[in-house]
């Protein structure tokens, strides 16, 4: 990843796990870092429901920002 990344990032998948049926660019938020670089990520759906809760390496993820982020 980019940046540091924290419990609560909203993350989107950088390639498809066909296996776990998520596939490349799905939304999913950081609930849990297990150890430097390795986060348990929650799939939800718009209303809520999640749909996955899989351990991901920082490599297959990219942090999501909602505003212009200052550099430098």
């Amino acid at each position: 990843m980019n940046r540091e990344t924290k419990l609560l990032d909203v993350v989107a998948l950088l390639e498809d796990i066909p296996e776990l049926g998520l596939y490349q660019c799905q939304v999913g938020t950081i609930v849990e870092e297990y150890e430097p670089g390795v986060f348990e990520v929650e799939f939800s759906d718009p209303s809520g429901h999640a749909y996955a809760l899989e351990t991901l390496n920082a490599n297959q993820l990219i942090v999501l920002h909602h505003r212009p982020t200052l550099v430098g």
